[in-house]
């Protein structure tokens, strides 16, 4: 069979035909481009037996025109699957173009989540590292020289260690708080006047015992804990929880506790308020019974011991034990399912949006102007309680929303990974990288198709062919569970499919190339690992490589449907425009096997219909495949002698007939096709009073048997 191929692939005509096809398929992009280039739709119509209606241009381009993955479609709607077939080996419709795939976007959400226990850690961390050296610090300079100390005890303040000097950092700590003039008292914010107050420097910078006692350490802990934080995480609990102990029972007016931020939020945790109510009206809430009853929320009342006009009775507390424990426990509900929300509502939030992108700018777009334009009434958060998308973006790359700009960031995203001299190259810095690599957008800053290592055209066409490669011949509860078990098998190779960047990748995954093979009808137990790499190093287009030396073409498309460079890593150069690498070479070798069927056909009808049944048997489902084509309905009566008066039976009769001689299920074994190609073959020769069967020649190499021996050999195979 190679051998009749290759002879036609070099003839003038056919070689010419197909040079034109190859170099020119890649350059059409609409489909009036394809039917009105005669040479390139003809080849084309004739690859996939449908040379007959070439002329018929309108109807063929509503069969590229249709969408597939519809079974409505115009392409599907036909009874002749020839036509759906010719349409799926092109892509006219297009690959879709997206901000991300199903795989980017689960990997950074994930990243996303990941980055949260390692913020608790990252915490831990410094705070162990700040305990472990504050009390061997003995002078203000030891302090300020150590960097990490010295950003520890800053951000506890909620003060930028970036833009302090250490003079006034100095200055600040040493400074005398009883003097009204002293640098601390004259600073700007309070937060100075605190920090002084939290380390016992004498103004010359020394210590008198220790630069802070136990519980001041153990106050910055609690502030270090609470700035540090951008997430409600288990250890922001914990220290909400000793501050909240610690300071809001000896408050003696409900106005002295909404005045601090912490307690204040606190409480608006514990009892659901909103974040948008004022202070006044919390405190109002804690004790005035009328403004409660006309506010619709009395609860507070129960919890705090504060009188009409919001003080604490002498001798008493703004909170006993009791409400403090049942507070807690209050708090403790509310603020775990707060932590719960802000990670469903960024994660929710982040899907829904990306999905929309369809550019840098729809990105970086806020949510107040998504949700204005979105009319997006029925979501109940305020844009502003929802995570930003880019915000959940850097944060799972580890990136600070304040390291970069919107403008930095626009430059970055439509930055090419592979270009050395591109912006984020430029910026040497990998988180920026793992970035730009979980987006697909380009330099202009639109979305694109995703490079995949198989088109995603190719991923949809595969999962197709498996699915009928595993529910053949099957019905009722087997045919479901064969569908269950190959839409799970479809669902790992549509995930792990957008993860393969290399060759190595792919050949180690064993369930990935079981599920490529025995979705072309090929027996993974066939073709060892070592084969498989061979074919996939082989060069298609060195006509002696090892991929192209094989008996079955089917391998060489197989690797030609994947996205591979010389070296095995994913590479955008075989991808093509409307039909993949592989598309085409399938194509072609559909061209000429039609095309030596035609040349057999004159010469011998008889081998035209044993090339064709060769050919077609592979795809036969069912008895009434065969009984609605003439082709194969003449190969059967000639195989097994059926009389005339066969044709004129009931239809069903017909049906099981044939599958009393044919057992429909190995027609895609090779070995039983060739058996009934012979017994075809030495009967139509007999009849035809052939001595020589040209059908053999071509289908097996068999030139040496003569017909009246091959016609015994059938006769006793069929007893």
């Amino acid at each position: 069979m190679n051998t009749s191929l290759n002879r036609v692939a070099n003839e003038s005509t056919v070689a010419r035909d197909t040079a034109y096809y190859e170099e020119n398929i890649g350059k059409v992009t609409t489909v009036d481009e394809f039917v009105d280039d005669y040479r390139l739709f003809s080849y084309a119509m004739k690859a996939y037996g449908l040379e007959d209606m070439t002329y018929a241009k309108a109807f063929m381009k509503k069969i590229l025109e249709s969408d597939l993955t519809d079974d409505s479609s115009f392409a599907n709607s036909l009874t002749d699957t020839r036509y759906a077939e010719f349409a799926a080996a092109f892509n006219f419709s297009g690959e879709t173009a997206k901000a991300q795939t199903s795989v980017q976007t689960d990997t950074l959400l994930a990243a996303y989540e990941d980055s949260f226990a390692a913020e608790e850690d990252a915490i831990q961390t410094e705070i162990d590292y700040y305990e472990s050296k504050i009390g061997s610090i003995t002078s203000v300079d030891q302090l300020i020289g150590n960097d990490r100390l010295r950003s520890y005890v800053l951000e506890s303040f909620g003060l930028d260690a970036t833009y302090t000097s250490k003079s006034y950092l100095k200055q600040v700590l040493t400074s005398d708080l009883s003097d009204t003039n002293s640098v601390a008292n004259q600073a700007s914010s309070d937060a100075w006047r605190e920090l002084a107050a939290s380390f016992n420097f004498n103004t010359d910078g020394s210590v008198n015992g220790s630069a802070q006692t136990s519980d001041q350490i153990e106050d910055l802990r609690l502030d270090y804990i609470y700035n540090a934080s951008t997430y409600p995480s288990d250890l922001l609990y914990e220290a909400n929880q000793a501050y909240w102990e610690k300071n809001a029972a000896s408050v003696t007016t409900a106005t002295e506790l909404v005045s601090d931020e912490r307690l204040l939020s606190y409480v608006k945790t514990a009892f659901g308020l909103r974040d948008t109510i004022m202070a006044s009206s919390v405190a109002s809430l804690m004790s005035n019974e009328s403004f409660a009853s006309v506010y619709g929320n009395t609860e507070l009342l129960d919890y705090f011991n504060f009188e009409t006009d919001g003080t604490v009775t002498s001798g008493e507390s703004a909170l006993s034990s009791d409400q403090i424990t049942s507070l807690a426990s209050k708090y403790k509900t509310a603020f775990q399912e707060d932590q719960q929300a802000a990670v469903d509502d960024a994660l929710s939030n982040f899907e829904t949006r990306i999905a929309a992108v369809t550019n840098i700018d729809d990105f970086l777009t806020t949510n107040s102007d998504y949700y204005e334009s979105d009319d997006n009434t029925d979501n109940d958060d305020t844009y502003d309680e929802v995570t930003e998308i880019w915000d959940v973006a850097l944060r799972a790359y580890g990136i600070d929303p304040d390291e970069v700009s919107m403008s930095e960031l626009r430059k970055i995203l439509a930055s090419d990974v592979d270009d050395e001299d591109s912006y984020v190259n430029t910026l040497d810095d990998e988180r920026y990288v793992n970035l730009v690599k979980a987006f697909n957008f380009n330099s202009e800053g639109e979305i694109e198709v995703p490079l995949l290592v198989q088109s995603e055209n190719v991923i949809n066409d595969y999962a197709s062919a498996y699915t009928d490669q595993k529910t053949r011949f099957l019905e009722g509860t087997e045919l479901d569970d064969a569908q269950e078990a190959a839409d799970e098998e479809i669902e790992y190779y549509k995930t792990q499919m957008e993860t393969i960047t290399t060759l190595d990748q792919f050949l180690a995954d064993e369930r990935l190339t079981s599920f490529v093979l025995e979705a072309k009808g090929i027996d993974p137990e066939s073709v060892t690992s070592e084969e498989l790499r061979q074919m996939f190093e082989s060069d298609l287009t060195d006509s002696k490589s090892y991929v192209n030396t094989l008996s079955d073409n089917t391998f060489a498309e197989i690797v030609a449907s994947f996205n591979f460079d010389s070296e095995g890593n994913l590479s955008s150069d075989p991808v093509g425009t409307i039909q993949q690498r592989g598309g085409t070479l399938e194509t072609v070798n559909k061209y000429l096997r039609q095309t030596l069927e035609e040349e057999q056909g004159d010469a011998n009808e008889g081998v035209r219909l044993a090339l064709y049944f060769q050919r077609m048997a592979p795809s036969i489902t069912s008895a009434y495949d065969i009984l609605g084509d003439d082709a194969l309905l003449e190969f059967f009566n000639t195989a097994f002698s059926m009389s005339d008066y066969f044709s004129s039976q009931d239809v069903e009769k017909q049906a099981s007939t044939v599958e009393n001689f044919i057992d429909l299920e190995q027609l895609q074994d090779p070995e039983y096709v060739e058996k009934l190609v012979k017994r075809y073959t030495a009967l139509y020769d007999t009849e035809n009073g052939t001595t020589d069967s040209a059908a053999l020649s071509i289908l097996t190499g068999v030139n040496s048997i003569s017909a009246d021996t091959l016609l015994a050999v059938a006769q006793l195979s069929a007893k």
